[in-house]
């Protein structure tokens, strides 16, 4: 069997600040992350070719004989997979300039680590293959919740195959109960379910609160929890360890985040580690419903997002103070801290320190004491490779940190 390999090409660069701390691969929506879903379809574990300051988080894989070189910002599907699988020695699947995966089993490097960081695949040689059907890429930040019900649609076919469905509890009301999968394992205390025009899954190890309301699609992973009274309702995904309170609208929180407490947060991607305070209040529309602009790393620019509708979008390690604003399209780096009243800029840079008054720099020893805090609370420990990614994050973020 071919090894399996996801590699990030510029995409991730467009998908900062979601990016910075984790290959694309390892980024969730729908139900899995999107190195599990290839992992799912190949059965086996994957290696990674990403960028230069996060290797320590991706031990380097050498190529085999035989290897599957994939695209990590491209969702698998059934029909793609069995165009991949088909794919002889030195073909190339493609989509126009998109390179999907490749067969590689010369002894020529299949793939150039640019001085940008990206991996760009060597296809000179190569037989290309056109693919066939559609499939699903990110591409923007946004994306991962503008295509949260396509990824949850698809990601529970797989929860169907794979995992052992639990009796719909007496206790709460359920409409659309063919929709509904809970797993074994899961505590669900008296709540609604409405799937009639939705999927909800409910994770082992999570629990769901008295009171909760849950409308259209949900992913609720291990050991998520929705609070008491939380109203959940669009394309929504919480992942491993979220705890979640107040109301969401088509929200995917990565994992191991917290929106614990009343407010309302829509449209929105949230990363590992954050933390929103109190009363967290995410504008996701204009006053004049004209569509949203929103920061791009890529292009270090305000960019249209083609959306009418886009609140927040938080990289990891970063959290609010109680009654903190967000403006629409709001762009949040890497270990941010947000406090204060009225709104704070559309784009605040990772190791921000402050808010709508003004910003000072978040000292990079005291945030990642504050890391290994956090990781304590869940058991985890903040290792070296952790650490070292935060610091280069750190010092590439510094351009943006114009403030003295």
């Amino acid at each position: 069997m071919p090894h399996l390999i996801l590699f990030d090409d510029h995409t991730w660069h467009q998908l900062l600040p979601l990016s910075f701390t984790k290959s694309i691969a390892d980024l969730r929506i729908g139900i899995f992350t999107i190195r599990q879903k290839w992992e799912y379809y190949f059965q086996q574990e994957s290696g990674t070719l990403t960028l230069n300051h996060l290797t320590g988080l991706y031990p380097h894989k050498n190529l085999g004989k035989d290897n599957l070189i994939i695209n990590s910002s491209i969702l698998p599907n059934p029909e793609l997979v069995r165009q991949i699988q088909h794919l002889e020695a030195e073909e190339v699947l493609v989509d126009g300039d998109i390179v999907i995966a490749l067969r590689h089993q010369s002894k020529h490097p299949p793939l150039i680590h640019k001085a940008s960081g990206e991996w760009v695949p060597l296809i000179d040689d190569y037989r290309v293959v056109k693919v066939e059907h559609p499939y699903i890429r990110v591409q923007a930040p946004w994306d991962f919740f503008r295509l949260n019900q396509a990824a949850i649609e698809a990601d529970f076919e797989i929860v169907r195959a794979t995992k052992q469905a639990a009796p719909l509890p007496a206790s709460s009301h359920f409409v659309g109960k063919d929709n509904v999968f809970i797993e074994e394992g899961a505590s669900i205390n008296p709540s609604f379910f409405d799937a009639s025009e939705g999927l909800i899954y409910i994770a082992k190890g999570s629990t769901v609160m008295g009171g909760a309301l849950v409308s259209k699609s949900l992913a609720l992973c291990e050991h998520a929890k929705l609070k008491l009274g939380a109203k959940i309702y669009g394309a929504t995904t919480l992942g491993p360890h979220v705890k979640v309170g107040g109301e969401l609208s088509n929200t995917v929180i990565m994992g191991y985040s917290n929106k614990s407490h009343d407010g309302y947060l829509g449209n929105s991607v949230l990363g590992e580690w954050c933390n929103l305070g109190a009363d967290t209040n995410c504008s996701n529309l204009k006053n004049n419903y004209g569509m949203i602009k929103a920061w791009s790393y890529h292009t270090e620019k305000m960019e249209p997002t083609g959306l009418q509708f886009c609140g927040l979008i938080m990289g990891d390690h970063s959290k609010c103070g109680i009654n903190t604003m967000f403006n629409t399209g709001t762009i949040v780096g890497v270990c941010a801290n947000i406090f204060g009243a009225g709104f704070p800029p559309k784009m605040i840079p990772s190791f921000a320190w402050g808010g709508a008054d003004g910003f000072t720099t978040y000292s990079l020893n005291k945030a990642i004491e504050t890391a290994k805090i956090v990781y304590g609370r869940r058991n985890k420990t903040l290792g070296k490779a952790e650490q070292d990614t935060l610091k280069a994050v750190y010092e590439m973020t510094q351009v943006y940190r114009n403030w003295g």
